[in-house]
């Protein structure tokens, strides 16, 4: 399977996808300032402001998932930990943007993140939740070695117990 390429494409398309947001919400606080548009009391400097720290901290999250998946596609190992979990609500907030966004943009914008969605879910199941021994020289739990006693499967060399008859 192509592993590598599909966490590569994801990358670059978060990368793309976060300066596409930083850019929305730059253009709507200028059109909020400029309007002088104001929600339920608030000063349009205040939304003008809000629109802009939204836009930066998502777009911030947006590259950091890029580059867990880039760092994943170079050294070819399944996000483990912290990194795992971005990644997966990363494709929850796609997977919810895409839902809002069949009604209020359209077919094309639901497609894109459907794109984005599939591109994710692909990396993290192609990864796996990755074991101890993968990809690193490390000896399987089974496997013999000088150290490791002769039972595969059980710990500290501990014997398996004799199966009971009822």
């Amino acid at each position: 399977m192509a592993r590598r390429p599909v966490a590569l494409a994801a990358a670059v398309v978060l990368v793309l996808e976060a300066f596409g947001i930083v850019l929305l919400n730059w253009i709507l606080s200028i059109v909020v300032d400029r309007q002088q548009m104001s929600l339920a009391g608030l000063q349009p400097r205040a939304m003008s402001t809000g629109s802009w720290v939204a836009g930066g901290v998502f777009g911030l999250y947006l590259l950091f998932c890029a580059g867990v998946l880039l760092r994943t596609a170079v050294r070819d190992r399944a996000p483990a930990g912290f990194t795992r979990i971005a990644l997966i609500s990363c494709a929850v907030v796609h997977g919810v943007l895409g839902a809002f966004a069949v009604g209020l943009v359209g077919w094309v914008a639901f497609l894109a993140m459907t794109v984005v969605l599939a591109l994710l879910v692909l990396t993290l199941v192609a990864y796996g939740e990755g074991r101890p021994g993968d990809e690193r020289g490390a000896p399987e739990s089974g496997a013999n070695t000088p150290n490791t006693p002769n039972t595969p499967n059980t710990p500290n060399g501990a014997s398996p117990a004799a199966p009971s008859s009822a």
